[in-house]
């Protein structure tokens, strides 16, 4: 049996982590304000069902990366708060990860958004 208020206060807890994260996060806010621009654009383009499900899970990867960048950075500040080398490498191969999720989503918007301009003024 499922425990409902098991499961709210779960949801409870990842609504506060979300909060907590982009309210600490400068490039985690930056992210957000991407998803407005591209959610704004996509509205104004119309884009179909599938290009927003592609836009979604594009957009969901960068902010899930972030997200994953900001634990490791808060763990590792916890076990290691003083300079470490290996903690510092740590870091910045988490750093890259998001940066690779931001290349492939921006990839990704330049190929949708293009062929729809391309398209609404040649087509």
């Amino acid at each position: 049996m499922i425990d409902l208020k098991k499961l709210f206060k779960s949801f409870g807890y990842a609504n506060k982590g979300m909060i907590i994260a982009f309210r600490e996060q400068q490039n985690l806010r930056i992210h957000g304000i991407a998803v407005i621009l591209v959610t704004t654009g996509g509205i104004l383009l119309g884009m179909s069902a599938v290009e927003w499900s592609i836009i979604f899970l594009t957009y969901g990867l960068v902010i899930v990366a972030e997200m994953f960048n900001t634990v490791i950075e808060n763990v590792i500040d916890l076990v290691s708060p003083n300079y470490n080398a290996l903690a510092g490498k740590i870091k910045d191969i988490a750093a890259g990860a998001v940066l690779v999720a931001a290349i492939i989503a921006t990839v990704v918007a330049v190929s949708l958004f293009g062929n729809k301009l391309f398209n609404q003024i040649f087509g």
